[in-house]
């Protein structure tokens, strides 16, 4: 982005602090597409002279874009348009596959691998008894070191026996054991982070999420992956091709 692209005019009929004002602008410009992913913001410095605001104006604009997951920090380098993954609705693609096909570098932090017992709604979701055993994987999804999303997965334990072998993809690891899912049912829907979601992806208590429940299927039809999802909201965007019906 250049750095003396930022144009804005102060409302005078608008009570919000400039802070806050300057802050939707610049939002505005990024969802529209005039700021791309991974181009730079101007300083706070350079921010303030180029709208004529104190350093602490500017400074207080970037924090709420920050907080929104729109910008992030990097350290001794400055503040960059966060990563976006536009995402079709008709493809079963992995996080890591959405990622590199756009240029950006998919990674995982891992929170959890283990062997457990399921829950009842998992039982119910996976088609297994009580006395099954499930591959529980819980994790933070990154886009060039950028957290995007909270996801915990679940998997049969016929399915995955060892979850400390999954790398970055999930997917790319079931492929190599010739158990890739054929087919999904996904359910997307808002929420509202609670206090352990915003923890878990650094947003404040309250910030709108998009909440993603998914089934994956073998081709035999035997359900294999329960995962769901907690990604910022601002990072996705979801296509789906229609047609009219005849």
């Amino acid at each position: 982005m250049s750095q003396t692209s930022v144009e804005f005019k102060a409302d005078d009929n608008d009570s919000s602090p400039l802070y806050m004002q300057i802050a939707r602008k610049l939002s505005d410009d990024v969802l529209n597409g005039r700021y791309q992913v991974d181009q730079a913001l101007p300083s706070e410095r350079t921010l303030s002279e180029l709208l004529n605001v104190s350093r602490v104006t500017a400074r207080k604009a970037i924090d709420q874009l920050v907080d929104q997951g729109l910008v992030v920090r990097r350290r001794g380098s400055g503040n960059y348009i966060a990563p976006r993954i536009e995402q079709p609705l008709s493809n079963l693609t992995s996080f890591s596959e959405q990622l590199q096909q756009r240029g950006h570098i998919p990674g995982s932090r891992w929170l959890k691998r283990a062997i457990v017992t399921p829950t009842p709604e998992e039982q119910l979701s996976l088609g297994l008894s009580p006395y099954s055993k499930v591959a529980r994987l819980e994790r933070l999804r990154l886009a060039d070191d950028v957290v995007m999303a909270y996801e915990v997965s679940v998997l049969p334990q016929t399915v995955l026996n060892d979850p400390n072998a999954v790398g970055n993809s999930l997917y790319q690891y079931l492929e190599g054991i010739n158990k890739a899912p054929a087919r999904a049912l996904q359910h997307i829907r808002a929420m509202n982070a609670s206090a352990e979601l915003a923890k878990q992806l650094g947003v404040p208590e309250g910030q709108a999420l998009l909440y993603i429940t998914r089934v994956a299927y073998l081709e035999s039809g035997e359900a294999m992956e329960l995962t769901h999802s907690y990604c910022h909201s601002d990072h996705y965007d979801f296509v789906a091709e229609m047609r009219r019906a005849t």
